[in-house]
């Protein structure tokens, strides 16, 4: 018994210690709502599927072991009560054990079913009927999963109460199978009311099934398109119909048969439902199918299409996309951006996903801080005018302490937060191809420090912050140790040391709740530190998305988070869906297909949030932030009309805070989501097509093209970019996300044939989304034009003689070339791609450093050192405008480093391209060397650049890249020479 009781205080502790801190958790963050109504929710529908499927299946146990008769002698029951005898110590055990076992799975079943139930019960209208049964839409998407679940549930319940009847009458003899005794029934009577009672239900239960699959019918997957099709409507409704009354039929003959003791009626009615089943809802279907709908496919399946493409337009907010036809000229003039000049001026040279390298080496500071893979594109205003940047949070890394480092204290106490932001122009560069920060630094310092008049740089919750920290203030008598940043120059070899004061997780001073924390993690410290004072806090689940998905599990969460500097905070800003699959007629998307691309398929095995396998609905409806500092986490209605927004709000009320609370400052940095707009472009591949007829001959569909920089046998999809361009039609450039598209199909052609552009600038007023916001812009090239396609354009990149030699012959040296993205912009009267080309070392420090810019319009391609001179090369010396890097270097924000600064010099340090020279250098007619010579001689430059970037020597770097582009040139004319 002590063993028992010890046994049962350790279990009861565990599960308490699972299940009150998450209690604490939800009601330090203001959504114990949540939790409890989840919680409640889920409890009693166990409780219900439990009492429901045990209460059932004891009650047949018990019934028919009642009712069973008086010893009958025959040669069957002979040999049954040798089984009898065997089960009878047992009996009483599993007459209870067995309903026990299955009303828990049961219960548990039902208990996954919150969701449903909830959005049952609190449904609100859609406002939008179906075409085929005029039912409001929210009858499909609310109510029939519920009642699908619950018939479903049912008919278990009977058919495993039907099995226990059937075998317990079996074995007591109230039911016979062996040969006719004489005129003896083969049932008793109360053996026949049972059974044929039960049998009655579960037919009942098949009548409302059948009559349910009426209406999901219309949301069914098809081969060609998804909803009720021609034969669906004619043949498979009508039989579902049908055989819900034959399964009435049934039922009545089981009442019958209950009544009158013959079991030949309600035989023969079950095996016309089975025989029906096969020819009415099986061959009917499919002959009409074969012989009337194959060969006039196009004209009876029109009406059904158009009732998939209206719906699919309406469910996936596609149904406004402004499309126009876009004449792309594909020859190339003088002064032809001269009309797109404030777009030229914004095109982004910084690519997020290879420049953190750079920012680690120049803005990480100290090996326990650490920036994100993948950087976040965003704008800010600096003096008065708005720019795209490019923006990275300095996250907590504590893999990048050394062994000796690693202990409890530090790993928990010490090392507990990153600090600040760094962020750099997107259109320009700093020296030698760096980035060029105009806010960096510890402390932080810059154009967002002096926007925001300082603000909270320390991060406690990213999304790399996997362990718990215990924060608070000390005792007085003690000095802070939470690290921020070492302060040799200023406090005499000290360190800058803080202490938590905000309000960031559940209290741990108490003893109980240092014994559960201590349970919940397994760390026995957690009980006997004396860090642990009773103003402590801990703060775990510190992954922005993570916790947003926790006060919000209806959601739907976007797989990018993104930082915002906002109103003195730095804010994680996650976006949120409302999704269904029950939409009538509606598509269906797979989500993780359509939202995987170059960006996300290193992100995918990590991300805490999981996608539904599909949906044909999604709405952007919520907009939520987590505060880096102290966790909070504040959900925005953005589609405030959505019934399914509505209808959650109607369950956990309160939780959604208005529009109309979201500040200027953070309105300013919201961005239109990128899954939505990959599920969107995915879906506008075939559904730009309209018109029925067209969309049922397919030959005008389009697809996505691959990434065209991406280095895998099988290439993903080329992500969309942000950037900040004027659309055709536009008054003024916007913040937009684009992507393009190419010929679907089997073809190898691969030209462009649509360009996609949606407008992400939410604005900048208080609780107000600016009005052309989400706006998607579609331009359609003419079918007979020939513009090329991103695969097309990479393969003129990587075959220019000039780029793609200087390319290869730097893959030689010792550096590696990485090409950024490939922005399209539909300037010039047709299509600009821009892509820049960094170098970085092979091995060794790594500092990603953009080499070149490569553009291309139509056929003509420019490369040079700075995309100003690229598109003067292709636009026949003068393109009209002026990029971003038209000036040369960006001296940029201060951004301290760990490396010394170099002393001003006055030699150049920059590529020798940036700086204009009086006369333009002769190319010379002969080689000055040999390919190995030249090679030698780039291999050494690469070396010295190495160094130099080692020591902060950035005049030294810059005259080793003098040497290095001068070993290439020299290489090409002797390849050239040689090839003659």
């Amino acid at each position: 018994m002590a063993i028992v009781v010890v046994a049962v205080v350790v279990v009861a502790l565990l599960l308490m210690a699972q299940f009150w801190t998450e209690i604490l958790w939800f009601d330090q963050l203001g959504y114990s709502r949540v939790i409890w109504t989840n919680w409640l929710t889920r409890g009693l529908l166990f409780v219900l599927g439990f009492v429901v499927m045990g209460g059932a299946v004891f009650a047949s146990f018990a019934v028919a072991y009642r009712s069973r008769p008086m010893y009958v002698p025959s040669a069957e029951q002979v040999t049954l009560e040798q089984y009898r005898e065997a089960i009878e110590p047992l009996r009483r055990v599993v007459t209870f054990a067995a309903p026990v076992l299955v009303g828990f799975f049961a219960g548990v079943a039902a208990s996954a079913q919150w969701q449903d139930v909830l959005m049952a019960l609190n449904a609100e209208s859609f406002g939008e009927r179906d075409p085929e049964f005029h039912m409001d839409i929210s009858f499909y998407v609310f109510l029939l999963p519920a009642l699908r679940s619950l018939t479903g549930f049912l008919m278990a319940v009977v058919i495993i109460s039907g099995i226990a009847a059937i075998v317990t009458h079996y074995l007591y003899g109230g039911l016979r199978v062996g040969p006719a005794q004489g005129n003896l029934p083969r049932t008793t009577s109360a053996a026949r009311i049972h059974l044929a009672s039960l049998g009655a239900v579960l037919m009942l239960l098949f009548a409302a099934n059948y009559w349910l699959d009426r209406y999901s019918i219309l949301s069914a997957a098809g081969d060609r398109f998804d909803g009720a099709t021609y034969s669906d409507v004619h043949a498979v409704i009508p039989a579902k119909g049908i055989l819900a009354v034959v399964a009435l039929l049934v039922a009545i003959l089981f009442v019958l048969a209950a009544v009158r003791g013959n079991w030949q009626l309600p035989a023969i009615g079950v095996a016309l439902m089975v025989v029906s089943a096969v020819v009415i809802g099986g061959i009917y279907p499919a002959v009409v199918q074969r012989f009337q709908v194959s060969p006039n496919a196009q004209e009876l399946e029109q009406p059904f299409i158009q009732r998939n493409i209206d719906a699919t337009l309406k469910a996936f907010d596609i149904d406004d996309v402004e499309t126009q036809t876009y004449n792309a000229t594909t020859e190339a003039v003088e002064g032809a951006l001269r009309d797109d000049a404030e777009t030229t001026a914004s095109i982004r040279l910084l690519d997020p996903e290879i420049v953190s390298p750079s920012f680690r080496q120049l803005q990480q500071n100290k090996q326990y801080y650490n920036f994100s893979d993948s950087l976040a594109v965003d704008r800010y205003e600096i003096e008065g005018e708005s720019r795209d940047t490019v923006i990275a949070v300095r996250e907590l890394n504590q893999d990048g302490l050394g062994s000796d480092q690693r202990n409890w204290v530090n790993d928990h106490t010490v090392y507990t937060h990153g600090y600040g932001v760094v962020a750099a122009y997107g259109n320009q560069l700093g020296q030698n191809g760096q980035p060029a920060f105009f806010e960096g630094g510890i402390p932080s310092e810059g154009a967002i420090t002096d926007l925001e008049g300082q603000y909270e740089p320390r991060i406690y919750f990213s999304p790399s912050t996997t362990t718990y920290s215990v924060v608070g203030k000390p005792d007085p008598e003690k000095d802070p140790w939470e690290l921020d940043y070492p302060a040799d120059d200023t406090d005499e070899g000290d360190q800058v040391k803080s202490t938590f004061t905000g309000e960031g997780g559940p209290e741990v001073g108490s003893f109980g709740s240092k014994l559960l924390y201590a349970l919940k993690f397994g760390e026995e410290q957690l009980l006997l530190s004396d860090r642990v004072t009773e103003e402590s806090q801990i703060l775990y689940d510190r992954d922005p998305q993570q916790r947003v998905a926790k006060v919000a599990p209806w959601l739907t969460l976007d797989k990018q988070v993104y930082p915002a500097v906002v109103d003195g905070r730095v804010k994680w800003v996650v976006d949120a869906y409302t999704t269904t699959n029950q939409y009538p007629y509606s598509a269906f998307t797979q989500m993780q297909e359509a939202t995987t691309d170059t960006l996300t398929l290193e992100q995918d095995a990590t991300a805490p949030v999981n996608l539904p396998a599909e949906v044909n609905y999604i709405r952007n409806s919520v907009k939520a932030t987590v505060d880096a500092y102290d966790g909070s986490v504040d959900l925005y209605a953005w589609e405030p009309e959505d019934p399914v927004l509505k209808t959650w709000q109607n369950v956990f009320p309160g939780s959604i805070k208005p529009m109309s609370d979201i500040s200027g400052e953070l309105m300013s940095h919201v961005r239109y989501p990128q899954d939505l707009f990959k599920v969107q472009r995915s879906l506008l591949t075939e559904y730009h097509v309209t018109d029925a007829s067209d969309f049922f001959s397919g030959n005008d569909f389009w697809t996505n093209p691959e990434d065209p920089a991406a280095e895998a046998t099988v290439k993903p999809l080329q992500p969309p970019y942000y950037l900040t361009l004027q659309m055709p039609g536009q008054e003024e450039p916007s913040f937009s996300l684009t992507s393009t598209f190419i010929p679907g199909g089997n073809t190898p052609r691969e030209v462009l044939t649509g360009f996609l552009a949606a407008d992400a600038d939410a604005g900048s007023a208080e609780g107000e989304k600016a009005e052309g916001y989400g706006t998607l812009r579609l331009l359609e090239l003419p079918r007979d034009t020939t513009v090329p396609g991103p695969g097309q354009v990479q393969n003129n990149f990587n075959s220019d003689p000039d780029a793609g030699e200087q390319l290869r012959i730097l893959e030689q040296g010792r550096s590696t070339v990485l090409l950024g993205n490939q922005l399209t912009l539909p300037v010039g009267g047709g299509l600009v791609y821009v892509q820049p080309v960094y170098i970085q070392s092979a091995s060794g420090t790594t500092i990603p450093l953009l080499h070149k810019v490569m553009v291309a319009f139509g056929d003509e391609i420019g490369y040079a050192d700075t995309l100003d001179e690229a598109l003067d090369q292709v636009f026949e010396g003068d393109s009209g405008a002026e990029a971003g890097d038209a000036g040369g270097d960006t001296a940029g924000a201060p951004a301290p480093t760990d490396e010394p600064t170099a002393e001003p010099t006055d030699e150049p340090t920059g590529d020798p391209a940036d700086e204009p020279t009086e006369e333009p250098t002769e190319p010379s007619d002969a080689p000055t060397g040999d390919v190995a010579e030249a090679l030698t001689r780039a291999s050494e430059a690469i070396q010295e650049a190495e160094q130099a970037q080692q020591d902060g020597d950035w005049a030294a770097y810059g005259e080793a890249q003098e040497k290095l582009q001068e070993a290439i040139e020299d290489a090409v004319a002797a390849e050239e020479a040689a090839a003659e």
